[in-house]
């Protein structure tokens, strides 16, 4: 009921003898050219409460909120179940009523990580700060050093060792160089809840609070040296792949050698991300004092484990949260352990949530969905003007041999290695995290497993995975707005067939299109064509930096590219796939709406969110994808068919000349 409440929109009707959804909530006092998101979803946008303990409400992400609530009722039952000891069920179970038990927790204080600091407190010269750093990163405490196990980009067959920028506790590195009012009140939060975490742990107030500005100042020489969020979005400049030999060299105060053997990582060689962190760590590591570094360490470890602490760690975490997203007040006790449960047993977890709410039948008329998609696609390929004929061929290669993943894995992870106790929820914290870096240190120089999901299946989202050509699509998303298996095609094809089309469209984005057919980074175009695919990816860069929210802040056009491009396209593509089906080739209302009024709603429908203004800030400073008021106006600002529609005529804030709109695929 709750799922029900948070995202209530639609209503059921009867029409020729089919369950339909009914539209519901238009503001008809509205013109549709000049406020598509507003005309579908303002009603509900003025009349919706955000919930005291979320960011914000409605679709998108914020479904997770009511997703947590279905599995917390999952957990419930089978936490109170009698469960074969080693079982699925009992290590699912017993985690959870482990995090429960705030009574234990709270009692013990910060008793669980007393050995930690006394680690910390022992280390006196580089190699046992280093020593302690891989220990550390072994059981998921990550610090100056982000080791990971990822498909060869120019290999993908093969998995490789790399490693990444990290080292900083604000979002990212701009937060330390802005001086603009909200983000100076950030830097103030963040640093109260340093002074906090360590008046918590024994120190005096001015001591904390020296030592809290002491961590800043660690995190800020190494901010310096991060790539900005734009930057990183240059796939060729993220492989940096280096023989161990060379790296001893070039850092030998990290002393790469004895730090992969520690790890137990056997590798000649790594993949260095972004390798100015390294080269200025390695310089730091030198530069600042020992005793400075292991201040920064115990901030480090403090804040990686605030939250699996008592009361008073918890409330310190919350409070820098506060800040951040606008959050009122803190989740429930069972929604957080929810979502530690999908974090870190999520295919356990999702094994149950499948049986109980994912249907072999919406999985079938998924594909359908997806294989329409993938067949209007190869359409707009041949139709392109822009691109020569050699490359069309070499794109549609690429469009058919890419994997669909639909609903939940083939198979599913392994947990044999996490061992869960009832009433120990710290431990089990640390046992999980250490099970989940053994899975993927097994990986290392081993070919890469083709099935492997890197989401949840009860997550509402979707992605493209460059390196495998695949498209994956969790039982978590194929619920309404997006999907509902009583639909009919105009809301289906709006709503999941936008996600669908969007993410193949990733597949021949700025990024995805420096993949070939295999997932390799290898060139596959001709010059002159490459040449005008990026020309029109500056149009969307372009295009897209003129939108603002909250008044005056600028969507970052070059950081959002990506998205905006698949937003576009993937408008594009599910409306020619509509256009297939027989309700597409008609014009039969249902409620009033033709069948392309219905599938133009539905795509406004399933960016229906509301969120506080400091998320909102948060989204425009980190999130790649635009806020979801301009996921619905930018891309049908550059649908033509949407225009006919809805009768957008020049002097609507909405129209765009027809010579002005972006068409990439």
């Amino acid at each position: 009921m709750l799922f029900v409440a948070f995202l209530a929109f639609t209503a059921c009707s009867k029409h020729e003898g089919k369950k339909n959804i009914a539209i519901t909530g238009i503001d008809s006092t509205l013109r549709p050219g000049n406020d598509f998101f507003k005309y579908v979803n303002g009603k509900w946008y003025d009349s919706v409460s955000i919930p005291a303990s979320q960011a914000g409400v409605g679709a998108y992400m914020f479904m997770n909120f009511p997703q947590r609530i279905r599995l917390q009722g999952i957990l419930d039952s089978i936490s109170q179940s009698k469960n074969p000891a080693g079982s699925i069920a009992q290590k699912v179970g017993d985690f959870y009523a482990s995090g429960m038990d705030t009574v234990t927790i709270d009692k013990r204080g910060y008793a669980p990580i007393k050995p930690l600091l006394a680690k910390i407190e022992a280390i006196s010269d580089l190699p046992s700060l280093m020593k302690f750093v891989v220990t550390e990163e072994k059981v998921g405490n990550s610090s100056i050093i982000a080791f990971g196990v990822s498909p060869d980009q120019k290999n993908s067959s093969m998995n490789i060792a790399e490693i990444y920028q990290t080292g900083i506790g604000l979002p990212d590195r701009d937060y330390y160089f802005k001086s603009d009012s909200s983000t100076v009140a950030i830097q103030k939060a963040y640093k109260k809840y340093l002074t906090t975490l360590f008046q918590q742990t024994g120190s005096n107030a001015k001591e904390s609070e020296k030592n809290a500005d002491l961590v800043y100042d660690i995190d800020k020489q190494l901010a310096v040296s991060h790539k900005t969020k734009v930057e990183l979005r240059d796939v060729q400049a993220n492989y940096n792949k280096m023989a161990v030999t060379d790296l001893v060299k070039r850092h030998p105060n990290i002393d790469w050698n004895t730090f992969l053997n520690n790890l137990g990582a056997q590798t000649d060689s790594i993949n260095v991300c972004q390798p100015a962190y390294y080269d200025v760590l390695n310089k730091l590591l030198k530069t600042i004092p020992i005793t400075n570094w292991k201040i920064y360490l115990k901030a480090n470890s403090l804040e990686r484990y605030a939250d699996d602490l008592s009361k008073p760690f918890v409330d310190a975490s919350f409070e820098y949260t506060k800040v951040l997203s606008g959050q009122a007040v803190q989740k429930s006790r069972g929604e957080k352990m929810a979502s530690v449960l999908d974090t870190y047993l999520g295919e356990a977890l999702g094994e149950l949530y499948v049986k109980k709410y994912f249907s072999e039948d919406a999985k079938k008329r998924m594909l359908i969905l997806v294989n329409n998609l993938q067949k209007a696609y190869a359409k707009r390929i041949d139709n392109l003007e822009w691109m020569s004929q050699s490359t069309k061929q070499k794109a549609k290669e690429k469009l058919a041999a890419m994997t669909k993943k639909i609903g939940y894995p083939d198979k599913w992870r392994d947990y044999s290695m996490v061992h869960i106790a009832r009433n120990t929820y710290f431990e089990n914290m640390v046992s999980v995290a250490t099970a989940a870096y053994q899975f993927q240190l097994a990986k290392l120089g081993k070919p890469v497993d083709k099935s492997e999901w890197y989401t949840t299946v009860p997550t509402v989202t979707a992605y493209n995975n460059p390196t495998a050509n695949e498209i994956v699509f969790p039982a978590g998303i194929l619920q309404a707005p997006y999907f509902d298996n009583n639909a009919d095609d105009a809301l289906n094809y709006g709503g999941i067939g936008m996600v669908i089309g969007h993410e193949i469209t990733h597949t021949f984005d700025d990024q995805g299109a420096q993949y070939d057919k295999d997932g390799n980074l290898k060139n596959w175009w001709t010059k002159e064509d490459y040449a005008q695919f990026k020309s029109r990816i500056q149009q969307v860069i372009d295009l897209y930096s003129t939108y603002t929210v909250l008044g005056d802040v600028h969507i970052n056009g070059a950081m959002t590219v990506g998205e905006n491009t698949a937003d576009i396209a993937g408008i594009a593509v599910a409306y020619d796939a509509f256009k297939m089906t027989e309700q597409g080739k008609g014009n039969t209302k249902i409620d009033g709406f033709t069948p392309d009024q219905r599938f133009f709603i539905s795509i406004a429908k399933i960016w229906r969110v509301k969120m506080k203004d400091e998320f909102l800030r948060l989204w425009i400073n980190n999130n790649p994808h635009s806020p979801p008021n301009w996921r619905v106006n930018g891309p049908l600002m550059n649908t033509t068919p949407f225009y006919d529609a809805f009768n957008v005529q020049a002097g609507d804030k909405m129209f765009l000349p027809k010579k002005d709109r972006i068409t990439i695929w």
